[in-house]
């Protein structure tokens, strides 16, 4: 825990393209099974008491990781179990007086991504308690003076508290691509977002367009990501599906393209994974076809155009173990923007 003392405390070390680290990075493996809940609880001992509330465990698996981001702290802490059900409250005198925002995440019993609870704020040294069966939570610590409300109180209305979730798990998503040099942009967009959703106003709308940008960039690659097979998904469904304004969601997607040409593009990378499959023997119009694809000649060219070599070059490359050749990315701006620092990885279908 003094390591986490320290790390809310120091300076960040910017202008370098080093990339980013964790400052902190521990777990509970060094210590004996029936001494791994003492050791994770001994990291927290600054900020919090926590107690397990079933006691028959015979370990603890946990790991947390930090990034300092100028002023700011995030943290991911994980413990997958089963029922690691446990209860936290403030100190009573508190050694930190940060502001603390936290997303749950739970891992699904049958398997996959792991589910997003609603996000939880506090002041550290105000009283607090509560309780959890989350299989680790996303942390960030904001400095005591960032608060634009009254003492104790960050007044975040619901679908707003959505929005900063999603904008944190973007956040931690990102790091492991993100360089010394991304701090300060970084520190910069995530103190803008949060101003706009605890004290809303147009400036602060202004300043905060990139990071809640970023935001809906994501939401859409997901619901793109999840009705790509659906022929009717066009630009106006993205529109209603978000709220958004048809001009706003082509902006966004400008650097890519367009979202039409976007949409077009995880069609054609969908096809080619498909093609490369050496267990899906349908011919090549029908599985164009599944993807929305119903002219051939057209998905051809389109193809071609696309990755340099034809469907059925592809397929024969998948088909001997060849792998596919790095896409080209567009060059843009050398002054990182959100969409590059956060969103980087929904952008052209890198993410695949």
């Amino acid at each position: 825990m003094q390591d986490k003392a320290r790390v809310i405390n120091a300076s960040a070390k910017i202008g370098t393209t080093e990339p980013l680290r964790c400052v902190v990075d521990i777990d509970t493996s060094s210590a004996p099974p029936a001494e791994q809940f003492d050791l994770y609880r001994s990291w927290h001992s600054n900020i919090a008491d926590i107690e397990l509330l079933r006691d028959e465990f015979d370990s603890f698996a946990a790991r947390e990781r930090v990034w300092q981001l100028g002023g700011l702290v995030l943290a991911s802490i994980e413990y997958p179990g089963t029922g690691y059900h446990r209860r936290w409250s403030s100190k009573k005198n508190p050694v930190f007086d940060h502001w603390l925002l936290c997303v749950p995440q739970t891992i699904p019993s049958g398997g996959g991504p792991p589910r997003t609870g609603q996000l939880r704020w506090q002041c550290l040294a105000a009283p607090h308690q509560g309780q959890g069966k989350d299989d680790g939570v996303i942390c960030l610590f904001l400095p005591r003076d960032f608060a634009f409300s009254q003492p104790f109180t960050l007044d975040i209305r619901q679908e707003m508290a959505a929005f900063v979730a999603d904008y944190m798990l973007l956040l931690y998503h990102s790091l492991p691509n993100r360089t010394d040099n991304d701090v300060p942009y970084i520190a910069a967009a995530t103190t803008s977002l949060l101003a706009a959703c605890i004290s809303p106003s147009r400036d602060h709308f202004f300043e905060a367009q990139e990071p809640i940008d970023a935001v809906i960039m994501a939401r859409a690659n997901k619901l793109i990501a999840a009705k790509l097979a659906d022929r009717d998904l066009t630009p106006e469904k993205l529109c209603q599906e978000l709220s958004i304004s048809r001009s706003r969601l082509y902006r966004i997607f400008e650097p890519a393209g367009g979202v039409s040409h976007y949409i077009r593009r995880q069609r054609l990378l969908r096809t080619r994974d498909v093609l490369g499959d050496s267990t899906d023997g349908r011919a090549i119009s029908s599985i164009a076809e599944e993807w929305g694809f119903v002219d051939p000649s057209t998905y051809s060219r389109t193809f071609r155009r696309e990755f340099g070599i034809s469907p059925k070059e592809a397929r024969e490359a998948g088909w001997l173990g060849i792998k596919h050749p790095p896409l080209a990315e567009r060059s843009g701006d050398s002054r990182p923007s959100l969409n590059s620092l956060l969103a980087s990885n929904y952008l052209l279908g890198r993410h695949l």
